[in-house]
């Protein structure tokens, strides 16, 4: 007897050994399960692998984790809106964001407020040079749910114009320019096509009998064009003649302005840049100014507010002697400002 006990002692302890050995492995992965959290979407799930909810379950035990830094890693895995907040797509949104501001920028019928500065530096014939800055805000208005008023007054700040006072001799002055308007009706549903009629006006408000023409004139002007994904293209013609002006020379002139600029993506494009001018009074020689010229805007967000910036050089290979304009190198600033008028008046 006193040789059984130990054997029994010995047997039982086999015996438990193996019941213990023998206990399915998934006892430990059940007790951690205990105090999981329910299934969230986050990799929990009391159903195991082989679910029959389709998607395949991955445990925390099976990733040799407790369930305290399983927890972590589901808190620190980002969801599909931080995902989708960094995305590429946002990226290129935004640059297509920045175009669609330039073709409208780059649009005389836009349906954008914008303050055009416009710094000119022209080289004229006799070596001399004539600087301006243009002013020109852009406040279209809805009349209705199908026509708009293009409102283009042009403002010149400074015309520095040099003159003759001998032979050979030239003095420079500055002062104010004469003041000009554009009010053309355009419809608001033509689709890709810009259109727009309208008349146009001349004040003889300059400071200067060289900054000026002294003529009050008025003429018609227009715009057909067409904007496409890529690119815009168009003519935006004005004439006028003189009505009144005391005893300075009557005036009868052509402001032709094609347009014409390639989207490049990013707010970036390039087109072509000038104003062919023509003085209808003038002799054949002398009648006409046509440049050759290359443009290339930027439109760039400051803060909140989108700015367009545009460099451009410009060759006239038609030109009057003597004082006409040989050389233009442009600058133009245009910020966009929010629309004091909503809606439609009518």
């Amino acid at each position: 007897m006193r040789q059984t006990r130990p054997t029994i002692c010995c047997v039982t302890s086999l015996f438990l050994l193996a019941l213990i050995g023998a206990a399915p492995s998934g006892a430990g992965a059940e007790t951690n399960l205990v105090d999981a959290p329910p299934s969230t979407g986050s990799g929990w799930s009391l159903l195991g692998p082989g679910s029959t909810d389709g998607q395949q379950i991955i445990e925390p035990a099976h990733l040799g984790l407790n369930h305290e830094a399983a927890v972590q890693l589901a808190q620190a895995a980002p969801d599909e809106s931080e995902r989708a907040a960094v995305s590429p797509a946002e990226s290129e949104h935004k640059g297509e964001s920045l175009t669609e501001i330039n073709k409208q920028l780059s649009n005389p019928v836009t349906s954008f407020w914008s303050l055009t500065f416009q710094f000119n530096n022209y080289n004229l014939e006799n070596g001399h040079w004539n600087h301006n800055m243009q002013f020109q805000p852009v406040l279209p208005i809805s009349l209705s749910k199908d026509w708009n008023l293009i409102n283009r007054p042009l403002i010149p700040v400074y015309n520095s114009v040099p003159h003759p006072i001998a032979p050979g001799k030239f003095r420079q002055t500055t002062s104010f320019g004469d003041l000009a308007d554009v009010e053309m009706v355009s419809p608001g549903n033509a689709g890709p096509w810009l259109l727009a009629l309208g008349p146009t006006f001349i004040f003889p408000t300059a400071g200067s009998q060289f900054a000026g023409q002294g003529k009050y004139q008025i003429g018609p002007a227009g715009v057909a064009g067409y904007l496409a994904e890529k690119y815009i293209a168009g003519i935006f013609p004005q004439a006028f003649w003189s009505v009144s002006g005391g005893s300075r020379p009557a005036v009868a002139q052509l402001n032709l302005q094609p347009f014409y600029s390639y989207f490049l993506g990013e707010g970036y494009s390039v087109g072509y840049s000038g104003n062919v001018l023509a003085n209808l009074h003038a002799s054949t020689g002398q009648m006409w100014t046509v440049p050759i010229g290359l443009a290339l805007a930027k439109v760039q967000k400051l803060g909140p507010l989108p700015v367009r910036f545009a460099l451009a050089g410009q060759y006239m290979a038609v030109r009057p002697s003597d004082f006409g304009q040989e050389w233009n190198v442009q600058l133009v600033i245009a910020p966009v400002i929010p629309k004091l008028f909503k809606g439609s008046i009518f």
